[in-house]
């Protein structure tokens, strides 16, 4: 899909779910890696991850830029636009967008380092590796170690 495509299936969404025009600007952007996308209020243009369409397919995209033309349109309207302003809420369950986007599969599979406490047997997650002959377990001070996969 190229931005011209993006940028008329914007107009068509925002059209059909809130009766009102689109007049600015949509582009993807590779940038992005933890969001789906992000709406820039200073320049009103709307981001998008690219990756989620390849992904996860058009339908998780059209519930990404959903989520995004609520802030647009609230934006638009002077209205408070932020993820837990109450307005943003109404909006979002009239529109029936996603309050989250799903997390993308090539980041699900990338590997988070697990520890174990020998003593109370507390597993806890990291991303970056633990120097276990520094660090003790938070809940009892037992010595840490780390799981081998398949532990």
């Amino acid at each position: 899909m190229d931005e011209h495509r993006l940028h008329k299936l914007t107009v068509d969404l925002s059209n059909r779910y809130f009766q009102k025009p689109f007049k600015d600007h949509i582009i993807f952007n590779s940038r992005l890696r933890t969001t789906g996308g992000r709406y820039v209020p200073k320049t009103r243009t709307i981001e998008i991850n690219p990756k989620y369409l390849g992904e996860l397919g058009e339908d998780a995209l059209i519930g990404i830029i959903k989520h995004e033309l609520c802030h647009y349109h609230l934006h638009i309207e002077g209205k408070p636009f932020h993820h837990r302003s109450h307005e943003f809420r109404e909006l979002m369950k009239q529109t029936d967008s996603p309050r989250f986007c799903e997390q993308l599969p090539s980041e699900v599979s990338k590997q988070r380092l697990q520890y174990k406490c020998t003593d109370c047997d507390l597993i806890f997650e990291r991303k970056r590796r633990v120097n276990t002959q520094q660090y003790r377990c938070g809940k009892c001070g037992g010595r840490i170690k780390q799981l081998v996969s398949g532990d």
